[in-house]
Protein backbone atom coordinates (compact mmCIF):
# COMPACT_ATOMS: atom_id res chain seq x y z
CA UNK A 1 0.00 0.00 0.00
CA UNK A 2 1.42 3.38 -0.63
CA UNK A 3 -0.47 6.00 1.24
CA UNK A 4 2.23 8.73 0.06
CA UNK A 5 1.38 8.82 -2.76
CA UNK A 6 -2.17 8.34 -2.92
CA UNK A 7 -2.13 11.08 -0.90
CA UNK A 8 -0.14 13.16 -3.07
CA UNK A 9 -1.83 12.48 -5.82
CA UNK A 10 -4.88 12.86 -3.99
CA UNK A 11 -3.85 16.73 -2.91
CA UNK A 12 -2.52 17.38 -6.42
CA UNK A 13 -5.84 16.60 -8.05
CA UNK A 14 -7.72 18.54 -5.71
CA UNK A 15 -5.75 22.24 -6.39
CA UNK A 16 -6.63 24.63 -8.64
CA UNK A 17 -3.53 25.49 -11.43
CA UNK A 18 -4.90 28.94 -10.54
CA UNK A 19 -4.40 28.99 -7.38
CA UNK A 20 -0.51 28.79 -7.51
CA UNK A 21 -0.59 31.18 -10.26
CA UNK A 22 -0.83 28.65 -13.32
CA UNK A 23 -3.09 30.49 -16.18
CA UNK A 24 -5.74 28.44 -17.68
CA UNK A 25 -4.44 27.20 -20.63
CA UNK A 26 -5.89 24.68 -23.22
CA UNK A 27 -8.77 21.95 -21.29
CA UNK A 28 -7.00 19.52 -19.24
CA UNK A 29 -7.99 15.61 -19.66
CA UNK A 30 -7.87 16.18 -15.17
CA UNK A 31 -8.01 18.09 -12.93
CA UNK A 32 -5.62 19.85 -10.22
CA UNK A 33 -1.63 20.02 -11.23
CA UNK A 34 0.31 18.33 -12.98
CA UNK A 35 2.99 16.28 -12.31
CA UNK A 36 5.64 18.59 -13.64
CA UNK A 37 4.10 21.98 -12.37
CA UNK A 38 3.86 20.39 -8.93
CA UNK A 39 7.29 19.52 -9.17
CA UNK A 40 8.29 23.26 -10.80
CA UNK A 41 6.57 24.84 -7.53
CA UNK A 42 8.17 22.51 -5.01
CA UNK A 43 11.46 22.97 -7.05
CA UNK A 44 12.09 18.88 -7.45
CA UNK A 45 12.15 17.08 -10.11
CA UNK A 46 9.78 15.22 -12.16
CA UNK A 47 10.96 11.98 -12.07
CA UNK A 48 11.20 12.71 -8.36
CA UNK A 49 7.66 13.54 -7.96
CA UNK A 50 6.73 10.13 -10.29
CA UNK A 51 9.03 8.00 -7.83
CA UNK A 52 7.41 9.45 -4.79
CA UNK A 53 3.85 8.94 -6.02
CA UNK A 54 4.85 5.40 -6.86
CA UNK A 55 6.34 4.65 -3.76
CA UNK A 56 9.91 4.32 -5.03
CA UNK A 57 11.24 6.48 -2.38
CA UNK A 58 11.61 5.05 1.18
CA UNK A 59 11.97 8.53 2.84
CA UNK A 60 11.73 11.65 1.64
CA UNK A 61 13.70 14.14 3.27
CA UNK A 62 11.49 17.00 5.93
CA UNK A 63 13.17 19.72 3.30
CA UNK A 64 11.00 17.56 0.80
CA UNK A 65 8.12 17.28 2.44
CA UNK A 66 7.85 21.10 3.35
CA UNK A 67 8.42 21.97 -0.46
CA UNK A 68 5.95 19.68 -1.36
CA UNK A 69 3.63 20.93 1.18
CA UNK A 70 4.20 24.89 0.46
CA UNK A 71 3.36 24.25 -3.44
CA UNK A 72 -0.03 21.96 -2.21
CA UNK A 73 -0.89 24.39 -0.10
CA UNK A 74 -1.56 22.07 2.78
CA UNK A 75 -2.27 23.55 6.04
CA UNK A 76 -0.54 22.53 9.06
CA UNK A 77 -2.31 19.43 9.75
CA UNK A 78 -2.10 17.77 5.99
CA UNK A 79 1.30 19.12 6.93
CA UNK A 80 2.03 17.15 9.50
CA UNK A 81 -0.11 14.09 8.37
CA UNK A 82 2.54 14.51 4.87
CA UNK A 83 5.76 13.93 7.41
CA UNK A 84 3.95 11.36 9.60
CA UNK A 85 3.34 9.49 5.63
CA UNK A 86 6.78 10.03 4.98
CA UNK A 87 8.57 8.36 7.58
CA UNK A 88 8.82 11.65 10.72
CA UNK A 89 8.00 10.32 13.52
CA UNK A 90 5.08 13.32 15.31
CA UNK A 91 6.24 12.23 18.85
CA UNK A 92 6.15 14.97 21.28
CA UNK A 93 9.78 13.45 21.78
CA UNK A 94 10.96 14.39 18.49
CA UNK A 95 12.32 17.86 16.56
CA UNK A 96 9.55 19.67 15.32
CA UNK A 97 10.10 19.96 11.53
CA UNK A 98 6.35 21.09 10.25
CA UNK A 99 6.80 24.92 9.01
CA UNK A 100 3.09 26.75 10.05
CA UNK A 101 1.64 28.31 7.35
CA UNK A 102 1.64 31.80 9.29
CA UNK A 103 5.66 31.21 8.66
CA UNK A 104 5.41 31.56 5.17
CA UNK A 105 2.91 33.60 5.36
CA UNK A 106 5.61 36.05 7.43
CA UNK A 107 8.82 34.62 4.69
CA UNK A 108 6.00 36.10 1.87
CA UNK A 109 6.72 39.53 3.28
CA UNK A 110 10.58 39.10 3.45
CA UNK A 111 11.11 38.49 -0.20
CA UNK A 112 13.52 40.40 -0.44
CA UNK A 113 15.79 39.36 1.88
CA UNK A 114 17.51 35.73 1.51
CA UNK A 115 15.36 33.52 4.05
CA UNK A 116 15.98 29.94 5.55
CA UNK A 117 13.73 27.76 7.88
CA UNK A 118 16.15 24.86 9.82
CA UNK A 119 14.60 22.42 12.34
CA UNK A 120 16.57 22.57 16.09
CA UNK A 121 19.56 20.40 15.06
CA UNK A 122 20.36 23.05 11.60
CA UNK A 123 18.58 20.54 9.03
CA UNK A 124 17.47 22.91 6.19
CA UNK A 125 13.87 22.80 5.62
CA UNK A 126 12.90 25.71 3.41
CA UNK A 127 14.42 28.31 1.84
CA UNK A 128 12.97 31.01 -0.22
CA UNK A 129 14.30 31.90 -4.12
CA UNK A 130 16.86 34.37 -2.88
CA UNK A 131 17.97 32.35 -0.42
CA UNK A 132 19.30 29.73 -3.41
CA UNK A 133 19.95 32.36 -5.38
CA UNK A 134 22.24 34.15 -3.03
CA UNK A 135 24.31 30.66 -1.35
CA UNK A 136 23.83 28.21 -5.04
CA UNK A 137 21.50 25.34 -5.54
CA UNK A 138 24.28 23.38 -3.65
CA UNK A 139 22.69 25.28 -0.08
CA UNK A 140 19.26 23.52 -0.64
CA UNK A 141 21.20 20.32 -1.19
CA UNK A 142 19.16 17.10 -1.33
CA UNK A 143 18.22 14.45 2.08
CA UNK A 144 21.16 14.70 4.01
CA UNK A 145 23.33 17.17 2.72
CA UNK A 146 21.59 20.63 3.94
CA UNK A 147 22.87 20.04 7.56
CA UNK A 148 24.73 23.59 8.65
CA UNK A 149 26.69 21.47 10.67
CA UNK A 150 27.77 18.79 9.18
CA UNK A 151 28.87 21.48 6.32
CA UNK A 152 31.21 23.19 9.06
CA UNK A 153 32.39 20.27 10.98
CA UNK A 154 32.47 17.71 8.23
CA UNK A 155 32.65 19.97 4.65
CA UNK A 156 32.27 23.44 3.74
CA UNK A 157 29.36 25.66 3.72
CA UNK A 158 28.67 26.50 0.57
CA UNK A 159 30.07 29.73 -0.88
CA UNK A 160 30.43 31.76 2.80
CA UNK A 161 34.11 31.98 3.69
CA UNK A 162 34.86 33.28 7.19
CA UNK A 163 37.85 34.89 9.53
CA UNK A 164 39.32 32.21 11.27
CA UNK A 165 37.78 34.91 14.34
CA UNK A 166 34.43 34.15 12.43
CA UNK A 167 34.69 30.47 11.99
CA UNK A 168 35.51 29.96 15.58
CA UNK A 169 33.21 32.64 17.37
CA UNK A 170 30.45 30.58 14.71
CA UNK A 171 31.37 27.24 15.55
CA UNK A 172 31.21 27.49 18.93
CA UNK A 173 28.11 29.01 19.10
CA UNK A 174 26.14 26.19 17.44
CA UNK A 175 27.78 23.70 19.22
CA UNK A 176 26.54 25.38 22.56
CA UNK A 177 22.86 25.70 20.58
CA UNK A 178 22.94 21.79 19.77
CA UNK A 179 24.10 21.14 23.52
CA UNK A 180 20.94 22.76 24.46
CA UNK A 181 18.98 20.79 21.62
CA UNK A 182 20.33 17.57 22.80
CA UNK A 183 19.26 18.03 26.28
CA UNK A 184 15.58 19.69 25.10
CA UNK A 185 15.36 16.30 22.90
CA UNK A 186 17.54 13.95 24.95
CA UNK A 187 15.10 10.56 23.42
CA UNK A 188 15.40 11.76 19.47
CA UNK A 189 18.01 9.18 17.89
CA UNK A 190 18.62 12.28 14.88
CA UNK A 191 20.06 13.94 17.59
CA UNK A 192 22.01 11.10 18.73
CA UNK A 193 22.92 10.03 15.14
CA UNK A 194 23.83 13.67 14.45
CA UNK A 195 26.29 14.08 17.25
CA UNK A 196 27.73 10.39 16.48
CA UNK A 197 28.53 11.67 12.77
CA UNK A 198 29.84 14.79 13.66
CA UNK A 199 32.28 13.25 16.26
CA UNK A 200 34.24 12.19 13.13
CA UNK A 201 35.65 15.99 13.46
CA UNK A 202 38.74 16.47 15.77
CA UNK A 203 37.11 19.87 15.96
CA UNK A 204 33.92 19.40 16.85
CA UNK A 205 35.19 16.65 19.80
CA UNK A 206 37.16 19.76 21.01
CA UNK A 207 34.67 22.22 21.54
CA UNK A 208 31.60 19.22 22.34
CA UNK A 209 34.11 18.36 25.32
CA UNK A 210 33.33 21.90 26.65
CA UNK A 211 29.99 21.34 27.53
CA UNK A 212 28.81 24.66 26.90
CA UNK A 213 24.99 25.68 26.33
CA UNK A 214 23.47 28.55 24.54
CA UNK A 215 21.55 29.64 21.50
CA UNK A 216 22.88 30.39 18.14
CA UNK A 217 21.13 33.90 17.83
CA UNK A 218 23.43 35.92 14.98
CA UNK A 219 26.76 35.54 12.71
CA UNK A 220 28.16 37.96 10.14
CA UNK A 221 28.42 36.06 6.48
CA UNK A 222 30.37 36.60 3.56
CA UNK A 223 29.05 35.29 0.56
CA UNK A 224 31.65 34.58 -2.75
CA UNK A 225 28.76 34.88 -5.65
CA UNK A 226 30.28 33.64 -8.70
CA UNK A 227 28.71 36.15 -10.74
CA UNK A 228 27.89 39.23 -8.58
CA UNK A 229 31.03 38.89 -6.43
CA UNK A 230 31.40 38.99 -2.46
CA UNK A 231 27.96 40.07 -0.55
CA UNK A 232 28.31 40.68 2.98
CA UNK A 233 25.51 39.84 4.94
CA UNK A 234 24.42 39.95 8.90
CA UNK A 235 22.25 36.44 9.60
CA UNK A 236 19.18 36.89 12.93
CA UNK A 237 17.65 33.90 13.76
CA UNK A 238 14.37 34.31 15.47
CA UNK A 239 13.33 30.56 17.41
CA UNK A 240 9.95 29.59 17.68
CA UNK A 241 8.37 28.09 20.36
CA UNK A 242 8.63 24.88 18.36
CA UNK A 243 12.40 25.12 17.57
CA UNK A 244 11.94 26.23 14.37
CA UNK A 245 15.05 28.40 13.17
CA UNK A 246 13.73 31.41 10.76
CA UNK A 247 17.22 32.70 9.83
CA UNK A 248 16.75 36.14 7.98
CA UNK A 249 20.17 37.65 6.00
CA UNK A 250 20.25 41.41 5.78
CA UNK A 251 22.82 43.38 4.16
CA UNK A 252 26.01 44.70 6.25
CA UNK A 253 25.35 48.75 7.12
CA UNK A 254 27.52 50.34 4.46
CA UNK A 255 28.24 47.73 1.78
CA UNK A 256 26.73 47.32 -1.36
CA UNK A 257 24.94 43.79 -0.36
CA UNK A 258 21.71 45.16 -0.88
CA UNK A 259 22.17 46.23 -4.75
CA UNK A 260 23.73 42.96 -5.31
CA UNK A 261 20.77 41.24 -3.54
CA UNK A 262 18.10 43.23 -5.86
CA UNK A 263 20.02 41.96 -8.78
CA UNK A 264 20.29 38.18 -7.48
CA UNK A 265 15.98 38.76 -6.83
CA UNK A 266 15.56 39.80 -10.57
CA UNK A 267 18.06 37.27 -11.86
CA UNK A 268 17.06 34.18 -9.57
CA UNK A 269 18.73 31.25 -10.42
CA UNK A 270 20.49 32.06 -13.52
CA UNK A 271 23.57 32.82 -15.16
CA UNK A 272 24.28 36.67 -16.00
CA UNK A 273 25.45 35.63 -19.57
CA UNK A 274 21.90 33.67 -19.74
CA UNK A 275 19.90 36.60 -18.05
CA UNK A 276 21.16 38.89 -20.87
CA UNK A 277 19.94 37.12 -23.67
Amino acid sequence: MNRLGDALRAWRDQLDPAEVGLAHGARRRVPGLRRAELAMAAGISVEYVVRLEQGRVATPSAQVCSALARALQLSDDEHAHLLRLAGHSADPGRIPRIIPASMFRIMDQLAAQPVAVYDAVWQLLYGNPLFAATFGQDALGGAEDSNVLVWQFLGELPRVRQSPSEREAFEESLIADLRATSSRYPGDPDVEALIAKLSRSPRFRELWGRGAVGGHESALKRVEHPEVGDIALLSSILTTEGSLRLVVFTPQPGTDARSKLDLLGAVGLQTMSTARK
